[in-house]
């Protein structure tokens, strides 16, 4: 996990408008909401072991596909142990099949690939559109994930702040793609395999850090953060 425990500033709860001020935590990382960094892992893992199985074979990318599914398997028993979610072990091992046999198929190895170049490039796009027609995906994350559902958009500032923290995930993505595309397209599968791993978790992790900081940086000084938004507008005042 990112964090053991939630964060929490040190500082006194402010008083304001925004809530009850003895009842008024203070403010919390989002990479303690978000939770931690074995998913990403995990996820790196399978493409390591098609890569090392690659290139132990001879360039096989018979050997690679099973390496990488056989990899998915131990992952996969491992996170069904530690309590994950079966269904998400389930479509987690099914894509890497997926690539494997899209691998297979084309007679490409760098094609095991393709369909992570082809997500990102996808989540690029959603996310930016998220952030463009105001249902910034962050904030939907985040929101479910401290059950407000989507209560945060009636707080004018808290939904600013997540369009704008939205769009540095958009970039994550787009900085894969950027990556991924020339690599792929001049089968560098070595190298694919390196930056598959480089950006997955590193990159995830600091762009967790880096919207956190911009999310905070928006938000008002006296903004109470993510588990408070502001109380409902009266009826008249608009949001």
């Amino acid at each position: 996990m990112w964090c053991s425990s939630p964060r929490t500033s040190p500082t006194a709860p402010r008083s304001g408008s925004l809530g009850n001020v003895n009842d008024t935590p203070s403010r919390e990382s989002l990479a303690s909401v978000l939770g931690g960094r074995k998913g990403a892992v995990d996820a790196s893992l399978p493409p390591v072991g098609f890569v090392v199985g690659w290139l132990a074979a001879g360039q096989s990318i018979a050997w690679g596909a099973w390496a990488a599914i056989g990899v998915a398997v131990v992952v996969g028993a491992i996170r069904l142990a530690r309590g994950d979610r079966a269904r998400a072990v389930v479509v987690s091992l099914a894509a890497v099949i997926a690539a494997a046999l899209i691998a297979l198929h084309t007679g490409r190895a760098q094609d095991f690939f393709l369909i992570q170049v082809l997500s990102n490039v996808a989540s690029a796009l959603l996310w930016a559109a998220s952030a463009a027609i105001r249902w910034p995906l962050l904030g939907v994350v985040v929101g479910l994930l401290l059950g407000q559902k989507t209560r945060w958009r009636k707080d004018p500032a808290l939904l600013r702040a997540y369009s704008i923290a939205t769009l540095v995930w958009s970039c994550q993505y787009v900085l894969r793609v950027l990556v991924y595309v020339p690599l792929w397209w001049t089968g560098q599968l070595v190298a694919l395999g390196v930056a598959r791993t480089v950006l997955t978790w590193p990159l995830q992790a600091l762009t967790i850090a880096v919207s956190g900081w911009v999310l905070y940086k928006v938000l008002p000084a006296e903004h109470p953060g993510l588990r408070l938004a502001a109380p409902e507008p009266e009826p008249g005042k608009g949001q």
